[in-house]
């Protein structure tokens, strides 16, 4: 074994040590149940879309992206264009690039490859139980423990039922509905979060836009709903901070 696989060997070992590592797993485990059944019927879908078991398999494990792969099935099913298939993916996941740009706050310092690893497993689930925890966006040395429980937890939760699907397609009929376990899951998570002003303006205004631009083509209702919901929040934030400069009115202000 080589000195660099030795060291990256090592400091995989002290991660799984560290205690914020299981917190992060246990944390991540309440959703576990959901994301499987998500995984589940994704496997099935893929198989029942046409794929073969072994490219299924591979977009399993590559794309490891439930709404992007459920989005595309039905694309590749009809044998939509090469590039509909990968505008549609790109769309629907869009939403990437503004958790990365939150994630940069906390693991900029890492390196590239360390990123690049840490993109691949990271999640909607996951994002949403690291900011709870993490609120400030200053690094902290128990933040890469925590996220790797989680991670790690996420990423065989989905990762096994998917698996278990695409062997078990036709035994598993896609009239079970098993994917609205997952969103049942992740409103659970989303409500637990629901606890400022803001992020209460934030999710009214998301729900909103994402009905109202539902008749958009290749799921831009999703993008739209984020990039309205990012910007609501933001707004709603800064207007709290600013009220909360204003200097308080006493009861004797009141009266005269």
């Amino acid at each position: 074994m080589t000195d660099k696989a030795l060291t990256l060997s090592q400091r995989a070992k002290s991660i799984v040590k560290d205690p914020f590592f299981w917190l992060g797993a246990k944390e991540m485990s309440g959703t576990a149940l959901g994301i499987a059944a998500w995984g589940l019927v994704t496997g099935v879908a893929m198989v029942k879309s046409g794929l073969s078991v072994p490219l299924a398999l591979l977009m399993g494990f590559t794309a490891y992206a439930g709404s992007a792969q459920l989005a595309v099935l039905p694309l590749i099913a009809v044998g939509a264009p090469l590039w509909v298939v990968w505008f549609t993916a790109i769309c629907v996941n869009l939403r990437f690039v503004i958790l990365s740009s939150m994630w940069r706050s906390y693991f900029s310092h890492l390196s590239l490859r360390h990123r690049l690893t840490a993109a691949y497993f990271s999640g909607d689930v996951i994002f949403v139980n690291f900011m709870r925890r993490y609120p400030d966006a200053k690094p902290q040395p128990e933040q890469l423990p925590y996220f790797w429980g989680a991670a790690v937890t996420n990423w065989v939760a989905w990762q096994i039922p998917s698996t278990l699907g695409i062997f078990l397609a036709d035994q598993i009929p896609l009239s079970w509905g098993l994917g609205f376990a997952g969103v049942l899951a992740l409103l659970g998570v989303l409500l637990s979060m629901l606890n400022d002003r803001a992020t209460w303006v934030a999710s009214v205004v998301a729900c909103t836009a994402a009905v109202a631009a539902f008749a958009l083509p290749l799921k831009l209702n999703i993008l739209v709903a984020i990039a309205a919901a990012v910007a609501a929040g933001l707004v709603a934030e800064q207007l709290q901070k600013q009220a909360s400069q204003l200097p308080a009115v006493t009861d004797k202000e009141r009266r005269s």
